[in-house]
């Protein structure tokens, strides 16, 4: 089987979107890519997390073929393969529905640098042109507003992060999230401090050093 550690990896943090409220039902996709195969895994279209087996995940070449997998991938597998093809920093990709950051989303606003977590994504998170989802032009329109950021708000849709692997991928959605849901509620009775550019950039330097060795 191609890819089987991957497509374990897609299976968990698939039921990890569900389990921390990220989405709901079958929204969203995720995906992670070898470098070495020049492969994709990719969660599939249309079934919920928890009722996914290994065989359904798919696996795709960057030509947006299948190499092997019972089922039909994401519809939005495009808004994978561009970050895998133009960045050399991202191998996986996250993306779901979260209501704060899809709140924001429907605002058609970027999200600041309210909390100085926004830094795992970079200065702040912007907000892509709205395109139909699958489209080819969303994968495009996420592409350019992503740029040298690690997370993107998809207007009246979503969100999406990419970082070196799952783990890290998750982990950002999951705290802007977080981020989201704060600046809804400062927003809901006052008017949010937000934390300048240089700020920023010294949380990023500091993040580069955080967490434990590896």
């Amino acid at each position: 089987m191609k890819l089987e550690l991957e497509r374990m990896k897609i299976m968990e943090f698939g039921k990890k979107l569900v389990d921390t409220g990220l989405t709901k039902g079958t929204g969203g996709n995720l995906s992670i890519y070898n470098p070495e195969e020049e492969l994709m895994a990719i969660s599939p279209t249309g079934i919920p997390y928890y009722d996914i087996r290994l065989e359904d995940i798919v696996v795709m070449d960057l030509e947006g073929n299948i190499v092997e997998g019972d089922r039909q991938p994401s519809s939005e597998y495009e808004m994978h393969k561009v970050f895998y093809e133009k960045r050399d920093d991202i191998f996986a990709v996250v993306h779901c529905h979260s209501i704060y950051s899809t709140t924001i989303s429907i605002l058609r606003e970027d999200l600041p640098a309210s909390h100085y977590m926004i830094a795992l994504a970079g200065k702040n998170v912007r907000c892509a042109e709205y395109a139909t989802y699958g489209s080819p032009e969303l994968a495009v329109n996420a592409f350019e507003a992503m740029k040298d950021r690690y997370a993107v708000i998809l207007a009246n849709h979503g969100l999406l992060t990419g970082a070196d692997c799952i783990e890290n991928a998750f982990n950002t959605a999951e705290e802007l999230e977080y981020v989201a849901e704060t600046y809804y509620r400062a927003r809901a009775i006052g008017e949010p401090v937000i934390l300048d550019d240089q700020e920023m950039e010294k949380m990023q330097e500091k993040f580069k050093h955080y967490g434990q060795a590896r």
